[in-house]
């Protein structure tokens, strides 16, 4: 599908920018690689289990702290218990290098300090419902790259799950950072387009979406809901 039509660069909306084609076939691969170690344990790729019982489509692991609907602690208390991978500095540089890209705020990169990775996997048939990133202490930015299979990402308002909203096509390399005064804007995959991923990535099929956040729960060993 790359290259059939321009892609541009957008403001979605106040604080929403998509970057299309920001990661190298290269730079995908090595997240597709690191993606799989993390897959492997501590803490496994797992379906996360809602409190009312219901079972999300998409496979999650995470890095650095562990998010279970609705809190974040340094342990899988859900799955295994153990405690999850830290958070690489290399990830943390490309968060900022991320935000650098999509604002053009050297500052506001330098003083960006991600630390946590939240990895969902989709295959053909998962799909995220409409849903805010709100657990964070932080209002620092998230940058979410996407890995793989092209899909729709539907960015919406910040007061429910309904219009208006806005739907963007999202192919394997493209970045999506929302911030500011669309930190808490309702977010959700409503389709993933099955066939439409780059080998070359090291993904035959599915989806990888990796986002950053800053929880502002604290360093190693303390300051957060652990």
């Amino acid at each position: 599908m790359a290259g059939l039509f321009p892609r541009p660069r957008t403001i979605v909306a106040p604080g929403a920018v998509y970057v299309p084609e920001w990661l190298s076939v290269e730079r995908q691969r090595g997240l597709v690689e690191a993606c799989r170690a993390w897959a492997r344990g501590p803490v496994p790729l797992r379906h996360t289990v809602l409190p009312g019982g219901g079972v999300m489509s998409v496979q999650s692991v995470c890095v650095g702290w562990h998010w279970q609907p609705y809190r974040y602690s340094r342990t899988a208390d859900d799955v295994n218990g153990a405690r999850v991978a830290a958070f690489p500095d290399w990830l943390a540089k490309l968060g900022r290098a991320a935000l650098v890209e999509a604002y053009g705020e050297e500052y506001l990169a330098a003083t960006y300090a991600p630390d946590t990775a939240l990895i969902n996997f989709y295959d053909g048939a998962a799909r995220m419902g409409m849903h805010q990133d709100k657990e964070e202490r932080s209002g620092a930015p998230v940058v979410s790259l996407s890995i793989g299979d092209t899909c729709v990402f539907r960015f919406g308002n910040t007061e429910d799950r309904g219009r208006p909203y806005t739907d963007v096509e999202l192919a394997s390399g493209d970045l999506f950072v929302f911030g500011g005064p669309s930190r808490l804007a309702f977010h959700g995959v409503p389709k993933v387009c099955p066939g439409t991923a780059d080998p070359a990535t090291g993904m035959s099929g599915g989806r990888l979406n990796v986002t950053l956040r800053e929880t502002g729960l604290g360093g190693p060993g303390g300051g957060g809901r652990q």
